[in-house]
């Protein structure tokens, strides 16, 4: 009797559409639990600490890569996370909470840069991950093609903020050839860390050569300070050096070597 009625619980569900939805339904409504997370900010201005909200991560599938992060690979550029997917990606600039209050990457939400500004990248990583392994590195911009900054250049000239960005007519800066990389440290699965300042703050604040000051000042903590010395030296580990006005910038190479030995990105 027991063996008659499962066979006939079993003809019911294969046979009754509803049952079959029913089944259906149950699978789709169950969390993707392979997908993995990455960052986008909101500034707490006050300490220079940015909230990190989740948000499905961009894959290296070249089939699902935007035209924009097609062309870059046909440059020659890399997918950071395809070397290390624990760095994490966050570009300011595809979203309207930066300097120019506009989204200037329509498409781009994978961060690239030349394979060898995207391997010393890695050492950084690896040496914070070392002395810190509840830390990452977070990407905020990397190779920036000329015409988007061109556009971030039309926000700025004729202004005091002009500094702050290069000149397409002059060959653009070291984002435009890979060799740059706008970065900060976030807590796994978390905020950022203070660093006094926001990413992309334009003002003295940010300006690493009057950190002393600032502190003795009380206008940046010694915790921000600190931790902009950490960056430092992670991403010194990969040979980066620091923009003296920009907290968060590095470079890996000189403008004249950029422009001698690289191709600027369009």
């Amino acid at each position: 009797m027991k063996k008659f009625l499962f066979t006939a619980a079993l003809l019911i569900a294969c046979t009754n559409p509803n049952a079959r939805q029913l089944m259906d339904a149950d699978k789709t409504a169950r969390p993707d639990d392979s997908s993995s997370m990455v960052a986008s900010t909101d500034t707490k201005a006050d300490s220079g600490a940015m909230l990190v909200a989740e948000t499905p991560k961009t894959t290296p599938d070249s089939t699902a890569l935007s035209a924009t992060a097609q062309s870059m690979e046909r440059q020659g550029m890399v997918n950071i996370q395809s070397l290390d997917p624990t760095i994490v990606v966050s570009l300011m600039y595809s979203r309207p909470d930066n300097f120019t209050g506009r989204v200037l990457y329509d498409d781009l939400r994978e961060g690239y840069l030349h394979p060898k500004a995207a391997k010393a990248l890695v050492m950084a990583q690896q040496r914070l991950k070392q002395m810190h392994p509840e830390l990452s590195l977070i990407v905020f911009d990397a190779t920036r093609p000329m015409s988007i900054q061109q556009k971030m250049w039309n926000v700025v000239k004729n202004t005091k903020k002009n500094i702050y960005v290069s000149n397409p007519a002059n060959g653009g800066g070291m984002h435009n050839y890979g060799m740059a990389v706008d970065i900060s440290i976030c807590r796994v699965g978390g905020d950022t860390i203070p660093m006094g300042a926001k990413v992309d703050f334009m003002g003295d604040l940010s300006h690493i050569d009057k950190e002393d000051l600032l502190v003795k000042n009380k206008r940046i903590s010694e915790e921000a300070r600190a931790n902009r010395q950490l960056l430092r030296e992670v991403m010194g580990v990969g040979g980066f050096k620091p923009l003296r006005t920009e907290w968060w910038h590095f470079n890996l190479c000189t403008r004249e070597e950029a422009k001698r030995n690289y191709k600027a990105i369009k």
